[in-house]
């Protein structure tokens, strides 16, 4: 038996957030739809049920094939979770009186339950539900209350199976990791034994299996997911990796030039493909941001397509795909709404004969960069801020010009340098600038000007599923302003962005 723990999700907007609190445990898990259970169920240790925006009373409620599931492995239901095994085991849920979101405090705990181990009353948990339990289910043993709340938590006789009606994934819940730890180690039984360390191991057995000794092509854009995919390929299979590094044009200054550089000495095969003026010409009068994206990653797959046909017998194709890529990539009729195409997700044309080969698919930003650590990768390229994969395309909105990405590069360099000269670089999660479809009024010197606005970006985050604006000293922001428009001609106005994800998401497309 695997230590696995599999997460149903029935389209709540916490459900990665279950995912990363079970991995900060060392324990491996999976999101699936609650709709598409995987084939090897006796893989997982323990089920989790999310949380849902539906309600359990409605037409169009998730309903969930548990009949592999419950009274098999130990079942942890949260939220809509603990309100589904009510309405169909017994019980009854009706709407509440007021609706209970929010912060609230356990005024009833159970004594002697393994479940609540270490954890009072008057612990505070996070609501966020706008029906409630009224009647609990057959054979359930009620667990905890709060002072609106009768039924927060409760389990089944004679089965693993434990519900609540609050999220512990959020920080909110100040004894939500423990509650966790308590249900995953204490009940089921699970082993914390997914370390980055074995990651790497399992990882590398696995590729080694999987590739054998065929040649492998991957791209690589001098950021951390790329990168640590590329060593842990190289290391599986050495030489017949194959790294690429393309010139799309919209990377940021001397970019090019200096990840080439950088990767000098790592002992990987790279090569260095300048396509600028390719991906530039197809993007000549697109302006919406996913046609953009979709242009992009076309030019992608066929700058690769070329650059394999030049290296025989290439078979797969790496990719530095990360699990918030698949997460936001991915509708299950209705509950994971698409936020944004990724031009690395979703499969290759029929026509590139490639298979795909994605190492970091299952894993979150700060994971890749801990597995990078164990790997004794350079410290300044593990924390380098994340750039997305259509680079400067979507942060010049509305359409594409080499003037303007001229533009942008300079920005960019001049605030990007900044944070690093002031100390501040690797207090921030990602930083950029953007260029507006904006032009306002100035004057420098004695004359009035008429031109480009940017936006300053700044967020802390640790997956960039959620992300708050950084609070840059008004010095700094002063200064790197005057830089800004003093030496980059074209600009004559600088604006901060202060809104967080959500509700606004960390790239302006």
């Amino acid at each position: 038996m695997q230590n696995n723990v599999l997460i149903l999700d029935f389209g709540s907007q916490y459900t990665q957030l279950i995912a990363r609190r079970v991995r900060e445990l060392n324990i491996y898990c999976e999101i699936h739809p609650y709709n598409n259970l995987p084939e090897n169920i006796s893989d997982f240790k323990a089920v989790i049920l999310s949380g849902s925006p539906f309600s359990v009373r409605g037409e169009d409620a998730p309903h969930p094939d548990l009949s592999a599931i419950r009274g098999n492995k130990p079942l942890l239901a949260v939220c809509y979770g603990a309100q589904y095994l009510a309405h169909f085991s017994g019980g009854e849920v009706a709407p509440s009186n007021t609706r209970e979101y929010g912060r609230a405090n356990l005024s009833f705990v159970q004594e002697g339950e393994q479940f609540f181990e270490n954890i009072t009353k008057g612990s505070q948990v996070w609501m966020s539900h706008s029906d409630t339990i009224k009647k609990l289910p057959t054979g359930a043993v009620k667990l905890a209350s709060t002072g609106d709340v009768e039924n927060a938590a409760y389990r089944i006789e004679n089965e693993q199976t434990y519900a609540i009606q609050f999220h512990p994934e959020v920080y909110h819940s100040t004894d939500g990791k423990k509650l966790l730890e308590n249900f995953l180690i204490k009940i089921a039984d699970v082993q914390p034994d997914w370390t980055p360390d074995s990651f790497v191991d399992s990882t590398v057995a696995e590729l080694k299996d999987k590739i054998g000794n065929d040649k492998v092509v991957l791209g690589l854009s001098g950021g951390v997911d790329s990168t640590v995919a590329a060593v842990l390929l190289h290391k599986a299979i050495g030489e017949n990796l194959h790294c690429i590094f393309v010139n799309n044009g919209l990377l940021r200054k001397n970019e090019f030039s200096a990840v080439l550089k950088q990767y000098e000495g790592m002992g990987l095969n790279v090569k260095g493909v300048d396509a600028s003026a390719r991906f530039l010409d197809a993007l000549a009068g697109e302006s919406d941001p996913e046609g953009k994206r979709k242009i992009i990653g076309k030019i992608f797959i066929e700058v690769f397509d070329d650059e394999a046909h030049k290296i025989e017998d290439a078979k797969w194709l790496g990719q530095g795909t990360i699990y918030p890529d698949v997460i936001e990539s991915i509708s299950v009729n209705g509950p994971s709404a698409t936020i944004k195409s990724h031009h690395n997700v979703g499969g290759l044309p029929d026509y590139m004969k490639l298979k795909v080969v994605e190492p970091l698919r299952m894993l979150f930003k700060d994971e890749v960069r801990r597995v990078g650590a164990s790997m004794e990768l350079d410290p300044e390229l593990l924390g380098r801020h994340p750039f997305p994969g259509p680079g400067l395309a979507i942060r010049i909105l509305g359409d594409i010009t080499t003037e303007k990405v001229a533009i942008l590069q300079e920005v960019d360099a001049i605030f990007i340098n900044g944070l690093k000269e002031d100390g501040l670089y690797n207090k921030v999660w990602q930083a950029g600038a953007i260029l507006l479809p904006v032009q306002s009024v100035g004057v420098m010197g004695d004359e009035r000007t008429y031109e480009n606005c940017v936006a300053l970006r700044a967020v802390e985050s640790t997956d960039g599923m959620t992300a708050d604006w950084v609070n840059l000293p008004y010095e700094f922001l002063q200064k790197t302003s005057n830089a800004i428009i003093n030496r980059v001609k074209g600009v004559n106005r600088v604006v901060y962005d202060i809104s967080s994800k959500p509700p606004a998401t960390i790239e302006w497309e």
